[in-house]
């Protein structure tokens, strides 16, 4: 009965791998289609010159910059103020404290039409042009989220007594900061910072009202999508999108793997 159950679970569990990542390989194998205008299965043969096509391609180019950049900045400025709030949260006690951490991470579960509509709706009323800082504001909110959920966890399981410890012990704040809070929560920021880099990437309700003209590479895809031209093309940029979010998404992982035991937990 067992044994039954357990092949049952693992049938189901294979099943619903397939599920999820069969659409992602076909993405993968359409890329190398000859064919330009319509999907056929099996394709009628493959070649590799829609990366050449991809490659000459300056919209292309144009909008993996803009996404580049938007995430970059929208990542930096997730770090510094994720790490704050977090900071303050785990580590002092005041009124509304709660309170102050369901607002923060409220963004992130919104739908992301409420967002995008609210955030709209606020530049328009301050009189504030549709443009690149658009959209990185747009992007921060939610990036927030992500690192101020692992800096968080991180900050709660790291024992206050190594801070107070150092302090007793003659180190500066700046000294205490570097040499021992730093080193404990440095893995969980980078991992949140790899996570919220991969969610601005690949990002598209929020940009759309908040981007006005311009197009990221999730919007240039839906673009395409809309009136193709070569839509092999557009698989394979779906195959940047893909290796430039699960990469950061694997090494998040990757860093945050076997971190329950933090220094000074539990003393």
């Amino acid at each position: 009965m067992h044994s039954r159950a357990s092949l049952g679970l693992k049938v189901a569990a294979v099943a619903g791998l397939l599920f999820l990542h069969l659409p992602i390989a076909l993405i993968f194998i359409y890329a190398f289609t000859t064919e330009d205008k319509s999907y056929q299965w099996p394709p009628p043969d493959l070649t590799l010159k829609w990366f050449a096509v991809t490659w000459n391609r300056p919209d292309v180019w144009e909008a993996l910059g803009l996404s580049l950049r938007v995430a970059a900045i929208s990542t930096a400025i997730a770090m510094v103020l994720g790490t704050l709030c977090a900071a303050a949260v785990a580590r002092t006690r005041f009124f509304g404290r709660e309170a102050i951490s369901l607002l923060v991470i409220l963004p992130i579960a919104l739908p992301g039409i409420i967002t995008g509509i609210s955030l709209r709706s606020a530049f328009s009323l301050a009189d504030i042009p549709f443009s690149f800082w658009t959209i990185v504001l747009g992007h921060a909110t939610f990036c927030i989220v992500v690192v101020y959920n692992n800096a968080v966890a991180r900050f709660r399981r790291t024992s206050g007594s190594l801070i107070e410890a150092s302090m007793d012990l003659g180190a500066t704040y700046f000294q205490t900061l570097r040499f021992v809070i730093m080193p404990n929560i440095a893995t969980a920021l980078l991992a949140g910072g790899m996570l919220a880099f991969a969610l601005s990437f690949d990002e598209v309700i929020v940009t759309t009202f908040t981007a006005g003209q311009q197009q990221t590479l999730p919007i240039w895809m839906l673009e395409e999508l809309v009136r193709p031209r070569q839509r092999p093309v557009t698989n394979v940029v779906a195959m940047v999108v893909v290796l430039v979010t699960f990469l950061p998404i694997l090494g998040a992982y990757w860093l945050t793997r076997g971190t329950e035991a933090v220094a000074g937990q539990g003393k």
